[in-house]
């Protein structure tokens, strides 16, 4: 049996890596050791790199969610005979709550399975294979367990019935009747780091997840618009934390394709310091003030001295700067689509819009930088001087573009964040002399933007200067305060990207992107709300979070014609965009932009 679809994938997770399981109760995805290690199960990239099942022999319905305030999954199957639960959560550290959530997670996977009605037969088959399904272990029975050791890499599963071990499978038929529980412990451990993998009692394991996901949950109480959303899309950008850094991935997967039988196949499993004012922004405005300390601190951390070198755009969890690609021909890929790619070669690229997202982060926690440690002045000093002088230059862009550097019009404007920004902390980081160089710069951005940028003839901003090529990123200007929402030309845009590159809410990259990109939607949505446009922007905002998945995730992309989710899973980015545009909605709603009113100060500060 193949894998499921994307959008059929439930997320759990534990602070430092994720799994991802599908309607049928078969975990298609786990990379124990961090999000960007080698997995253990990768179904999800081809049928023969790995799983573990557990459902009903025969025909099943399925209903499931999570467990309230949680990452810990509950999947009901139901059948003619009767009807079972599988829960499925990855461990926590014993007693972590709170803000220490994940710090310490012992690399665990637990299931129980309770009957609810009647009696159900069972099967269970786990097939591990580890380095990306390029190594099958033997599977050793001891006692109660069933060890496997590969290479760097040992799992150890326990459970409450007995299991036979075949040519790298392990399987067991099982009936449970009404009120029957059991329980089933996947730990994992480096081979040659000490002691065996743990693997303590089940349910214990799914309790304490559940709380510690709760006492979390607890500590953040949005109440603005669309407050469930919100919560649960925290949560997830949470999920997506590595919790020893405080880094957070853009996604838990690699090589997820943007379209079916495509190659735009890429490793997300990373950290892009373009999202990282935007992840900011949306941890704020979900009441989540610790982890934007926590997020400001790392970026910190990893940029370390920049000096003139030209600024990284990624990183790896710990802050890892070369993350070379290459690629894994032994695997299938998702529906046939290759290649499946292990880095991204995007941390090679000029992509100078990081300035103004870094700048525009340390300006929404000004007040928690205060006083300014010298290490974060001489940081923000060097990207400002940077910014004056590589926006004349051409780049990658947001999308990083492989064939060639173009003028992007949202690096210009993301130049611009970071010699306004620069501008607005003053003394907190230059001397006169460099205010004033700054703000020179910062206008000649703006103008050549405003004139370069701007095509009568479509009426609208384009994608790179002097360009006809319409490109949904530069939704960002009103959302960063380059332009009013409201201003006539922005409005303009905004109502040519409607009606060329949206299609049933959903909002493409540019002319022939295959899919809509879900930020986009979101973009659209926040800067309709700041032009006061809010009934438009709340049908928007509405249209799109309907096209999460049962669970309320969401990939990078839907395909119009199908509501087919796209690339990979779950998505941090979607998750932002979704926060940030209910919090323009509820903006909008507590005090109604006028007409040719734009970025409000203080509203992101």
């Amino acid at each position: 049996m193949q894998s499921g679809r994307i959008s059929e994938h439930g997320f759990l997770a534990d602070g430092r890596s994720a799994a991802l399981v599908d309607r049928n109760g078969s975990v298609n995805w786990w990379c124990p050791e961090r999000f960007d290690a080698p997995s253990v199960f990768g179904r999800l990239l081809d049928d023969d790199a790995g799983h573990w099942s557990i459902q009903p022999v025969g025909e099943f319905r399925v209903d499931r969610s999570y467990l309230d305030d949680s990452l810990v999954l509950r999947t009901v199957f139901t059948t003619s005979g009767g009807s079972v639960s599988v829960t499925d959560a990855l461990a926590l550290g014993p007693g972590e709550r709170g803000h220490e959530i994940g710090r310490r997670s012992p690399g665990i996977l637990a299931r129980v399975v309770e009957g609810i009605s009647g009696e159900v037969p069972m099967r269970l088959c786990y097939r591990p294979r580890f380095e990306y399904g390029r190594v099958t272990a033997y599977l050793v029975g001891r006692g109660d367990a069933v060890e496997a050791t590969a290479g760097a890499a040992r799992l150890r599963l326990r459970g409450d019935t007995p299991v036979s071990c075949g040519d790298g499978e392990a399987t067991s038929r099982f009936t449970v009747r009404a009120g029957d529980t059991l329980g089933f412990t996947l730990g994992y451990a480096p081979t040659y780091d000490g002691g065996p993998p743990a693997t303590p009692d089940a349910a214990e394991v799914v309790a304490n997840a559940l709380a510690g996901w709760r006492s979390w949950a607890g500590l953040h109480d949005y109440q603005g618009r669309y407050r469930e959303q919100v919560r649960r899309s925290a949560m997830v950008v949470q999920g997506m934390t590595y919790q020893p850094s405080g880094a957070v991935v853009a996604a838990a997967t690699t090589s997820l394709p943007e379209q079916l039988g495509g190659d735009r196949n890429y490793d997300y499993r990373f950290v892009w310091v373009r999202d990282f004012s935007l992840t900011l922004q949306a941890l704020w405005r979900a009441a989540c003030p610790d982890e934007a300390t926590r997020q400001f601190a790392w970026v910190a951390r990893a940029m370390g001295m920049i000096g003139d070198r030209p600024a990284p755009i990624m990183y790896g969890v710990q802050g890892e700067r070369d993350l070379t690609e290459h690629r894994l021909d032994h695997l299938a890929g998702y529906a046939g689509s290759r290649p499946v790619l292990v880095g991204n070669d995007a941390w090679r690229q000029r992509q100078t819009d990081v300035l103004g997202e870094v700048l525009d982060a340390a300006w929404l926690m000004r007040h928690y930088l205060d006083p300014m440690v010298p290490e974060v002045r001489d940081l923000l000093r060097a990207l400002a001087d940077q910014a004056a002088e590589v926006w004349r230059l051409p780049d990658a862009g947001m999308w990083e573009a492989r064939d060639a550097d173009r003028h992007y019009l949202s690096s210009k404007v993301q130049c611009w964040t970071a010699l306004d920004r620069a501008v607005r902390f003053g003394a907190r980081i230059g001397d006169p002399a460099d205010v004033a160089r700054w703000a020179a710069a910062r206008d000649e951005v703006r103008g050549t933007v405003l004139s370069r940028g701007w095509n009568e003839r479509l009426g609208a901003y384009t994608g790179a200067f002097d360009s006809a090529e319409l490109d949904a990123s530069v939704l960002l200007m009103p959302l960063v305060g380059f332009l009013p929402a409201g201003d006539e030309r922005m409005r303009s845009t905004m109502a040519v990207i409607q009606r060329r590159l949206c299609a049933d809410g959903l909002v493409r990259r540019w002319d022939g992107d295959p899919a809509g990109f879900v930020i986009c939607s979101f973009w659209l949505a926040g800067c309709l709300a700041l032009a006061g446009e809010t009934a438009a922007a709340t049908d928007l905002f509405e249209r799109v979070a309907a096209r999460t998945n049962d669970l309320g995730l969401f990939a990078e992309q839907i395909d119009p014609a199908t509501g087919e989710q796209l690339g990979n899973f779950p998505q941090a980015f979607s998750h932002i965009g979704l926060i940030n545009a209910a919090g323009h909605l509820t903006e909008a709603e507590e005090q109604p932009a006028p007409t040719g009113a734009g970025h409000r100060e203080g509203a992101r500060g």
